[in-house]
C-alpha cells in the first residue's frame, strides 16, 4: 500500500502568509457571485484574488481585513481575471464563507507556522 500522507515539506511548499485586502469590487463576470481582490502580501505586493464571498461581505467591508492566503500556488484564470493568490475561508452550513483571518493585527507576508 502506498502512503500518501502529506509531510511537513509539502506544508512548507504551500507557501501561506497573511495579507491584507487593499481593494474590493464586484466581479460581474465571475460564473457564480465574487468579488476581484488586491491583497498586500508583504514588502508591498499586491496579488489579485477572486472570491465568492459575497453573502457576508461587501466590497467596503472588506478593505482593510487582514486574511490568511495561500500564495504558492500557479496563478489561476477566472474569466478574464488571473486570481494569483488564494484568499482562505471556511463553509458555513447554509454556504456562506467566513473568512479566515487573525484575531490581532500581524504584519503583512508573516508565514502560517
Amino acid at each position: 500500500m502506498i502512503d500518501n500522507t502529506p509531510n511537513f515539506s509539502d506544508f512548507e511548499r504551500l507557501n501561506i502568509r497573511l495579507g491584507t485586502i487593499v481593494r474590493a469590487e464586484v466581479f460581474p463576470e465571475a460564473r457564480k457571485p465574487a468579488y476581484k481582490l488586491w491583497v498586500d502580501i508583504g514588502d508591498g505586493e499586491i496579488r489579485q484574488s477572486s472570491a465568492q464571498i459575497t453573502d457576508l461581505y461587501t466590497p467596503d467591508s472588506l478593505v482593510g481585513v487582514q486574511v490568511v492566503c495561500v500564495c504558492g500556488f500557479a496563478p489561476k484564470q477566472i474569466g478574464p481575471w488571473l486570481s494569483e493568490v488564494l484568499v482562505t475561508g471556511f463553509h458555513r452550513p447554509d454556504g456562506a464563507v467566513v473568512l479566515c483571518v487573525p484575531q490581532s493585527p500581524v504584519p503583512n507576508g508573516a508565514p502560517l507556522l
